[in-house]
């Protein structure tokens, strides 16, 4: 009995240090959202710089994340509920390396957005959407710390919220290259950074969807709210 408690307080602490890094890499994605929405608001090509370098940092806790949760499988022999924790955490830390790459993205394209006339206010417009997928992964990092299923489904439903601000703004981008054909180049650009931070939307909610399946051993009741209408007009890049 005391050798079995051992083993379990051994695999407490060996989760509990993997959820503290998988907390480590969700903050630098949040801060990599923000600052990359930012630069491209304010046009600030250094601090879209340093978003792209500070993608490294999430990349490599990734990395630490996977093979610890490895080392864990194999040293600790898990039950079948606490092999579900270890996988959950590997696939929270590959959606968050996933939402990192997008908002690299975003930054990538200050530059060049940079060198263009402004298009309307769409950069304050892609902020705005950005905070709001900002807010999902803090509270779908919440609702995994907590083991909160009702928080995991309330990110999931406002999924619906990030992907009507997608479908306007696309909208606003055809009638902008419709208006001037000189916006089609800037247009093109702001629409493909649209396109990433909706996906972030989409990897935000598969990270609710791990919490729901943690804390209850099942999928969401309901399907994925999915309210993307430009999928039948265009092939999102």
């Amino acid at each position: 009995m005391q050798g079995q408690q051992h083993i379990a307080s051994a695999f407490d602490r060996d989760l509990e240090a993997i959820q503290a890094q998988i907390m480590k890499m969700g903050g630098l994605v949040e801060n990599a959202i923000r600052l990359g929405a930012q630069s491209l608001e304010t046009r600030d090509e250094e601090l879209a710089e340093q978003v792209r370098k500070d993608d490294k940092a999430i990349d490599g806790l990734e990395e630490i994340i996977n093979e610890e949760a490895a080392r864990v499988i194999a040293l600790r022999a898990p039950t079948a509920t606490d092999l579900r924790l270890v996988l959950s955490v590997i696939k929270i830390s590959a959606n968050l390396e996933r939402i990192g790459d997008y908002a690299k993205n975003m930054a990538k394209r200050t530059g060049v957005l940079a060198q263009m006339a402004p298009v309307d206010d769409s950069a304050s417009a892609l902020r705005r959407m950005a905070r709001e997928v900002e807010r999902m992964l803090k509270d779908a990092l919440d609702s995994y710390v907590q083991r909160d299923a009702e928080l995991a489904a309330d990110v999931i439903n406002r999924d619906r919220d990030v992907d009507q601000m997608y479908n306007a703004l696309f909208r606003e981008f055809l009638t902008f290259m419709m208006e001037d054909p000189r916006n089609i180049t800037a247009c093109m650009h702001l629409h493909f950074i649209a396109k990433n931070v909706e996906r972030m939307g989409d990897h935000v909610t598969a990270i609710a969807e791990q919490v729901v399946y943690l804390v209850t051993g099942g999928q969401p009741d309901d399907p994925r709210p999915k309210a993307d209408e430009t999928s039948t007009m265009v092939t999102g890049g």
